[in-house]
């Protein structure tokens, strides 16, 4: 099923937008924060109805005094009681608890910024779904973990899908929904990430520290590492799959060191339409918030003489094989995304832990890949199952990939 992420776009006369009220899942993010610094720069055109965190007590708290959200939710019950004590008497409701982060999606709130990492940011999104919320989506785990779910969520419930990741916003902006048939392919551009140049005894002896210094962009540890082993790029082709209406053959990926061009869609009369601009996630933030209409961005502006040279090479599937494992996830369909997910996600905080080696995330992905049950996903309860398992192997597998030396 098709999801269509361009409902009801319109030619607004008016030259204000509307005032638009705001829900932040995973307000002290990386996304989330620059959701914020957006709307603090336009206090005008937006409320807040609420502000959820998982455990930053100290930045939700001040987060909420300049925001003014009705509700502050912490999905980590632990503090509670701290960010209780720190919004006393600001007349900010505080509630805790994953299902409190549930119930904040739940809010009435006409927009929500779904960028809670994870598998923890499905239910939260697909709640505000179930109310025909329009979500600027970051969390890529919806689209790959539960994508044919919920893609039909999307479309029963008339919600408004507007991805936020910079490639899939490039390509929302210059795609021609009402001429789909004629698109050629679409061209994700990735950097290549922090180790594009590194080799394999290189990478095996990479730490957490080089993993996440990111030579282009500011990002959070977990996308940054996926970043680093190019399976984030694995992720964005699943997502891309189920955002526009093209066949996963139509996708490709191309190494774009510098950043610039987000992505591109190439048409069947020879034209190719980029989107460019620096690589600073406040642009496409700054543009999900203001659709269809555009507002201002402190981020930098693209000044092309002073790059001078845009470089472009394949992708190399032998040193960075989460790709690989991506497309064949992608292509066998059902639970395998699911566990290509989950899997990759225990991988990496046992990385960042200092647990297993830079080398064996991929490993692990693959090996749960092999052993974790396949099959068709239903409904959520599937998604869980299926989640849920090739967490249980991807554990089970930790201890036998010593760490590379």
């Amino acid at each position: 099923m098709d999801v269509n992420i361009d409902v009801n776009l319109g030619t607004p006369t008016d030259a204000k937008m509307p005032l638009r009220n705001v829900t932040i899942l995973g307000s002290t993010g990386s996304v989330g924060c620059n959701t914020v610094e957006l709307i603090e720069k336009n206090p005008g055109d937006y409320t807040v109805e609420a502000l959820t965190a998982n455990r930053n007590v100290k930045l939700l708290a001040e987060q909420s005094e300049r925001l003014k959200p009705k509700t502050a939710v912490l999905a980590d019950p632990r503090g509670y009681k701290d960010l209780k004590a720190a919004l006393s008497g600001t007349g900010i409701e505080v509630t805790a608890g994953p299902e409190a982060v549930i119930e904040a999606a739940a809010q009435p709130a006409d927009w929500v910024m779904a960028a809670i990492v994870g598998a923890a940011g499905l239910k939260p999104t697909l709640t505000a779904v179930r109310r025909g919320a329009t979500i600027g989506l970051a969390n890529k785990e919806c689209l790959v973990s539960a994508g044919d779910v919920f893609v039909k969520e999307v479309s029963s419930y008339g919600a408004t899908l507007l991805p936020v990741d910079s490639e899939h916003s490039a390509i929302f902006q210059v795609f021609d929904f009402d001429n789909a048939d004629r698109v050629r392919r679409i061209i994700l551009t990735a950097s290549g990430g922090p180790f594009r140049e590194f080799s394999h005894a290189q990478m095996a002896r990479a730490t957490p520290e080089q993993a996440v210094a990111h030579p282009n962009w500011d990002m959070g540890a977990k996308i940054s590492v996926d970043s680093a082993t190019m399976m984030n790029k694995g992720l964005e082709l699943i997502e891309a799959f189920h955002l526009f209406p093209v066949t996963a053959k139509q996708i490709e990926i191309l190494v774009h060191p510098q950043s610039v061009i987000h992505s591109m869609v190439d048409y069947v009369d020879g034209s190719v339409l980029a989107q460019l601009g620096t690589p600073d996630m406040r642009t496409p933030i700054a543009y999900a918030l203001a659709w269809p209409k555009r507002m201002s961005s402190p981020a930098p502006r693209l000044e092309l003489e002073e790059i001078a040279t845009l470089t472009f090479e394949a992708p190399d599937y032998e040193r960075f094989p989460a790709l690989r494992l991506a497309r064949q996830a992608l292509e066998a369909g059902g639970a395998a995304p699911t566990i290509l997910n989950a899997a990759n996600e225990v991988a990496v905080r046992h990385f960042l832990d200092k647990n297993i080696g830079f080398l064996d995330i991929v490993r692990i992905v693959g090996e749960t890949l092999s052993a974790a049950p396949g099959g068709p996903l239903r409904n959520l309860d599937d998604v869980a199952e299926a989640d849920t398992e090739a967490r249980r192997i991807a554990e089970e597998l930790i201890g036998k990939f010593p760490k590379d030396n």
